[in-house]
Formats: structure tokens, sequence, C-alpha cells
């Protein structure tokens, strides 16, 4: 019988033991950084305008 009440008392334990699982939306809005593409632009045209130095000034180098 005192097996009966260990094991009673283990199942009993680990019952109150389960976890749990909750979802929630984020409190804060989720925000995408675009800086990435304005730099790209910046090199583009500072490139384009060192091309064009280049050019008009073929023995500089």
């Amino acid at each position: 019988m005192k097996p009966f009440f260990v094991l009673l008392a283990l199942v009993g334990s680990l019952s109150g033991c389960s976890p749990t699982v909750q979802l929630a939306a984020p409190s804060e809005p989720i925000t995408i950084n675009l800086n990435v593409r304005i730099e790209h632009e910046i090199r583009v045209k500072v490139d384009k305008e060192l091309d064009d130095v280049f050019a008009q000034n073929a023995d500089l180098f």
C-alpha cells in the first residue's frame, strides 16, 4: 500500500510542474532599417564622378 501512495505523490508533484506555452503579440511594432540602399546609391554616384575625373585627367596616375 505504501508504494501506491509514493507513486500517487510522485504523479501529483509532476503534474504540478507542467510547462505552459503562451503566444503574445509584441508591444512595439517591428521596424525594418533600409539604409543599405541609400548607402549604395551614394557609392554609385561617387564612383561615376571619379570615372569622369579620371577620363578628363588620363595622365593623373
